[in-house]
């Protein structure tokens, strides 16, 4: 086979492998408009049915009526006048009232659920509420000036609401809403609109505008988890303009399939089938006890893919809902990453172990306060292992202390430092005492203790859940409201915060009373047994009650486990005659871990230090 044989069968190839690639761009360019043309055939039969229930009784404007007026459009210049009107779509979840000013949704009720003031749950309401088209059609319009003309079909569960620019070109929003779902669908129709709107445009732009009320007990505890996130296409991940911000704004210069306004347990998400081309989001919060009770403006400015064509059908979605992990993730969409869960880690530990414990508790158990401190004490037993073995790291450095003395005895002087520390390490290297043993169990416990604080004020499940004195387990319990503000702290007394505090207290202090005299410096001391209290119980006071109820079982339950221990499990004078028995039996040399030589090659560096500069 000679070289110009070669290079034509490589030729060939090639030649195959483009027009195989071109094929499968083809064929899946005809799959999407085929698509397209079946989703305006199915329109198009809807359309019949509706007019046909309708009996062809919808009033289009007249071209006869050519007065001047804002418009050049004798028809657009007849929809700026008109009576508003309001129309209803409701099911078992959902009751969505439209207005025809703008043909938009005017309020959206969430079923089955209340405000913490015992209201019906409006997530919004009235005309500061917006979703509008900005378009040039020859001029620049904005759907939000106009009243359409509606069409109710109640047996469909559907609404339609027209805008005319000639008797044959309209813009025409189709709202459906299904049985028993928090969906509601939108087909923004576009027909005869190619003969408005330029053959260069390429996108319209859809402005929705959101004032969400505040519903939830403590406005600044509902204002930390509330914010708009949004998820961009062939990705699972969601990003989010960040939590406790006043206000925050993104443009968003690449293609983007949802965007959700959040609030602490309920959302409003908008979904592009194609996603929008980008956009821009931003939102502020209200001032706490505003008039009109409202929690934050939300604003996604969104550009929609536009072709010009006689007919064009754009699909969008809208979920008004709950923030419940699993309803959401039946979605398919990522939906439930909404839900502040927490980075990596923490998020990895709420969706795979907190949330199945918590859920699978609750299909058998109804009381929260009950799953709560069944949850504590599984985790607990889980950490057990490690909690025993930081017990007896600590007892063995204690009951050492004798023999740590007379360390300190032979080397009094400050120069000696360096070998009275190597001379220790021998002693517990002989002994089989770890160091680093205490750490092993906050090692475990304190990721934990970190997705127990993400986990509880956004679990919808506990919202408005009350327990002993407290009416909301999702919110903060107060015993007693203050008549002033203390900076910080608040305004009220927290009990679950307050006991929660006293347990780390006393818990602190069991902890020093077993710890010999060097192990921790009186500063340290000072700090863990009056600082940390302090400062926990100033954070949790206005936090979720679940989540200080959680923390103090934690406490009570490690105190009942180090007591058991000190109790049923150590002798310390058999330990002490064994620890000495060993140290004996030793060799005089014993091989040092890695970390013991590393750290002692620190403080030969800082003895040299030292002595340089003397």
């Amino acid at each position: 086979m000679n070289k110009n044989t070669i290079w034509a069968i490589l030729l060939i190839g090639i030649i195959l492998i483009a027009f195989s690639l071109y094929n499968s761009k083809v064929a899946k360019q005809q799959q999407r408009e085929q698509s397209v043309r079946d989703s305006i055939a199915r329109q198009e039969a809807m359309e019949a049915i509706r007019h046909e229930k309708a009996n062809d009784s919808v009033p289009i404007p007249q071209a006869a009526d050519t007065r001047t007026g804002t418009y050049s459009n004798a028809y657009l210049n007849r929809s700026l006048e008109g009576t508003e009107s309001l129309h209803v779509l409701e099911n078992n979840k959902l009751r969505i009232t439209f207005t025809n000013k703008g043909g938009q949704p005017y309020s959206v009720q969430i079923k089955n659920f209340k405000t913490y003031q015992g209201d019906s749950l409006i997530f919004f309401n009235g005309p500061s509420n917006k979703l509008m088209l900005d378009l040039y059609a020859g001029e620049q319009i904005n759907t939000d000036d106009f009243f359409f003309i509606p069409n109710n079909v109640t047996e469909g569960n559907l609404i339609t609401f027209s805008l005319y620019f000639d008797k044959g070109s309209y813009i025409e929003y189709v709202y459906t809403l299904e049985e028993d779902s928090h969906l509601l669908n939108l087909s923004i129709n576009l027909v005869g609109m190619d003969r408005f709107i330029p053959r260069n445009v390429t996108q319209l732009d859809l402005d929705w505008t959101v004032d969400i009320r505040h519903l939830e007990k403590g406005f600044n505890n509902e204002k930390n988890y509330s914010t708009i996130a949004y998820k961009y296409p062939n990705t699972k991940d969601v990003e989010k303009l960040g939590l406790r911000k006043p206000n925050a704004g993104e443009s968003l210069k690449t293609r983007v399939e949802w965007v959700a306004f959040q609030q602490q347990f309920f959302s409003a998400i908008i979904i592009a089938d194609d996603s929008f081309n980008s956009g821009d989001i931003s939102f502020r919060f209200y001032e706490p006890e505003n008039a009109d009770t409202l929690l934050m403006n939300c604003r996604a400015y969104m550009q929609i893919p536009y072709q010009a064509a006689p007919e064009q059908s754009i699909q969008l979605q809208f979920y008004f809902g709950p923030n419940g992990f699993y309803s959401l993730k039946a979605y398919d969409r990522s939906f439930e990453q909404i839900i502040p869960l927490g980075g990596f880690l923490i998020n990895w530990i709420n969706r795979f172990l907190i949330i199945p414990i918590f859920n699978f508790l609750n299909r058998f158990i109804s009381n929260f306060g009950l799953i709560i401190l069944i949850m504590t004490i599984f985790i607990k037993l889980i950490i057990s292992p490690f909690t025993f073995k930081s017990h007896m790291s600590s007892v063995k450095m204690r009951v050492l202390k004798p023999e740590i003395d007379k360390i300190n005895a032979k080397y009094p002087k400050k120069e000696d430092a360096m070998k009275k520390q190597q001379e220790t390490m021998a002693l517990y290297r002989k002994t089989g005492v770890n160091v680093m043993g205490g750490c092993w169990p906050m090692l475990f416990q304190m990721p934990i203790l970190f997705a127990m604080f993400r986990f509880f004020p956004g679990s919808i499940e506990l919202r408005q859940e009350p327990f002993l004195w407290a009416d909301d387990l999702s919110g903060y319990d107060s015993i007693l409201n203050l008549p002033f503000k203390i900076p910080l702290y608040g305004d009220h007394v927290s009990l679950f915060a307050l006991l929660m505090a006293l347990s780390m207290f006393f818990y602190s202090r069991m902890n020093m009373k077993q710890q010999s005299a060097d192990q921790q410096m009186p500063g340290m001391q000072g700090m863990m047994l009056y600082f940390m209290p302090l400062m926990m119980l100033v954070v949790c006071n206005n936090l979720s009650s679940a989540l200080s109820y959680y923390y103090l079982l934690s406490n009570l339950i490690t105190m009942l486990q180090t007591w058991v221990i000190k109790r049923f499990f150590v002798d310390e004078e058999k330990l002490y005659k064994k620890l000495k028995e060993k140290a004996d039996k030793a060799p005089a040399v014993v091989k040092k871990s890695k970390f013991q030589q590393r750290l002692e090659e620190m403080q030969r560096r800082q003895q040299q230090q030292m002595r340089n500069k003397r």
